[in-house]
């Protein structure tokens, strides 16, 4: 069975990171697929040519045929990436307005992927104070795990665990798979591990213990 997944992506220049952040989504996301033995079928929809229909179907109520088609394609996909960049703290105008004309549940339990970029890691609240909201309105089903991209985070590794991880967990939503340890794919304490990190928190004594000890 083919998997039909949309990704849609609102960078607003031409290259964009946040197109460039889509596509190494798309790619993570076909690789986790293929790593079930199942076949997907990846569609980028670019919202920056459609920037004056979306903006003349929020003022008229009546969307044209190109982006009818375009909203056809995100409601029937069965999952969905979701890219943008930030902008003052949260989803640009554009991102915001296309789903806007979206019905209230349109994404109805669909696996959302929720990815943006940024000039600072600043931003990377945004995923949980403005994304994840959003796509819970819809009644999307979000992925634990958002990737936000700041200007530095490109070429790190620390980017390509984040993606490698959000992509298997699409899948996972996807594909109704038991478990999180395959293609490559690193539960959090193993992933952790492996690159050799430590948690400061392990060496803080266990709370039962401190009240035991002032108790006498």
């Amino acid at each position: 069975m083919t998997r039909r997944i949309v990704a849609v992506t609102a960078g607003l220049s031409e290259p964009s990171s946040t197109r460039l952040l889509t596509d190494r989504l798309v790619e993570a996301v076909d690789r986790h697929v293929t790593a079930h033995g199942e076949d997907a079928v990846v569609e980028v929809i670019e919202l920056r040519p459609l920037a004056k229909l979306i903006a003349e179907q929020m003022l008229t109520r009546f969307p044209s045929a190109e982006l009818t088609e375009v909203i056809e394609k995100v409601i029937g996909a069965d999952a969905l990436i979701a890219v943008t960049p930030i902008f003052s703290g949260s989803y640009s105008g554009l991102f915001k307005s296309f789903f806007d004309n979206l019905d209230v549940n349109a994404l109805e339990g669909k696996p959302v992927l929720i990815a943006a970029t940024g000039g600072s890691a600043r931003h990377s609240l945004a995923l949980d104070h403005a994304l994840r909201p959003l796509f819970s309105y819809l009644h999307a089903s979000v992925v634990p795990t958002g990737v936000m991209a700041a200007t530095d985070d490109f070429g790190t590794s620390g980017l390509d665990r984040r993606i490698d991880r959000a992509a298997a967990e699409l899948v996972t939503a996807l594909l109704g798979a038991t478990g999180t340890a395959h293609a490559g794919f690193l539960p959090a304490a193993d992933e952790a591990r492996e690159a050799g990190f430590t948690d400061r928190f392990d060496e803080v004594e266990d709370f039962a213990d401190v009240l035991r000890r002032i108790s006498g």
